[in-house]
């Protein structure tokens, strides 16, 4: 019999059903908290790793979710030219504040406060993709086309 999940990943799930998914949470045994030590959990390439990041708008500090290929490094004055202004990373109480989640451990939605989300389209050309679900141990898997759809997120080139 599993272990019941912790209430954060149930709150990932509990989110996906008001967005329409239905996804199922893995507790893995080990840290998934980088894109390697998930891919390494998930078995698969580090390619097909979600890195949910927050940044923050210098100018207006609005909260930006950045969908990110756990093969790439943002490229911020890239993003920032996109976006229409300059980026800047918020400090982790700050991410927690508005996500409720703590990081390491962002999913790609069910945020406490809604965020403009954008996808790299490196995560677009895989059928799955796995993300975090909540804690440093929790993933699941998702087709990248469906997330980004039910997220309302719009692709730009991220490294």
């Amino acid at each position: 019999m599993n272990a019941p999940l912790p209430s954060s990943s149930r709150k990932v799930e509990d989110f996906a059903a008001k967005l329409g998914s239905t996804i199922h949470v893995r507790d893995m045994p080990q840290s998934t908290r980088t894109a390697e030590e998930a891919a390494a959990a998930c078995e698969c390439d580090v390619a097909q790793i979600v890195k949910s990041l927050v940044f923050q708008g210098a100018t207006s500090g609005t909260p930006y979710l950045l969908l990110v290929s756990g093969k790439n490094r943002v490229d911020q004055d890239g993003v920032a030219h996109s976006i229409g202004e300059a980026l800047s990373r918020p400090d982790g109480r700050t991410v927690r504040a508005w996500t409720g989640f703590a990081i390491g451990g962002i999913p790609p939605f069910g945020h406490d406060q809604p965020m403009k989300t954008f996808i790299d389209p490196d995560l677009l050309v895989y059928d799955t993709v796995w993300a975090a679900a909540g804690t440093p141990q929790a993933v699941f898997s998702v087709n990248p086309k469906a997330l980004a759809k039910a997220v309302e997120a719009v692709t730009i080139s991220m490294s």
